[in-house]
């Protein structure tokens, strides 16, 4: 049995569950929760690649650490655990929670299915140290907004389509 997510209606709406193999195959809506870290200055992003056994989008590169948000899952917290498993940046007492920054629903296609998928995306602040997980982050780096930005540019440059479409809400949100 493979792993359960939440599925949503095209409208945003929680409607119930099913495994994530059936989810992708139908095409069925889901959300992902996703977090940019930017430097505590806030002149950088940190930026990673994906290893390339993932099964989606793999060996493409993203700047936001994330994952498919669970059944009865609230999608903030499905970003602090997805921060926590994929870069290893654990929030404790004290620390800032990821602050809402955009949200879209990205309809697009993948591996020539229709991929369907609300996308909820949050930052933070935080410089380091990263552990990263090694089955889905292959290494990461900082880039300026300018940077990310130039690389976005080019629709060739191999960067995954859900964080591509979400990316300019998040990066002109107020800081």
């Amino acid at each position: 049995m493979s792993e359960v997510i939440a599925v949503y209606d095209a409208a945003g709406r929680p409607l119930g569950a099913e495994e994530r193999a059936t989810v992708y195959e139908r095409g069925l809506w889901h959300a992902s929760a996703g977090v940019l870290v930017r430097s505590r200055d806030g002149d950088r992003v940190y930026v990673h690649r994906r290893t390339e056994t993932k099964a989606m989008f793999a060996g493409m590169h993203d700047c936001l650490a994330g994952g498919v948000v669970g059944p009865g899952e609230d999608p903030a917290a499905a970003a602090v655990r997805e921060l926590a498993e994929e870069l290893g940046v654990e929030l404790g007492p004290g620390d800032e929670l990821p602050v809402p920054r955009a949200r879209v629903a990205w309809d697009g296609r993948w591996a020539g299915r229709p991929m369907r998928c609300h996308v909820f995306a949050y930052e933070v602040r935080h410089d380091g140290p990263f552990r990263h997980q090694p089955e889905e982050v292959a290494e990461g780096w900082w880039w300026t907004d300018a940077e990310l930005l130039a690389h976005l540019a080019d629709p060739r440059w191999p960067f995954v389509p859900d964080t591509r479409v979400v990316l300019p809400a998040v990066l002109r949100a107020p800081r």
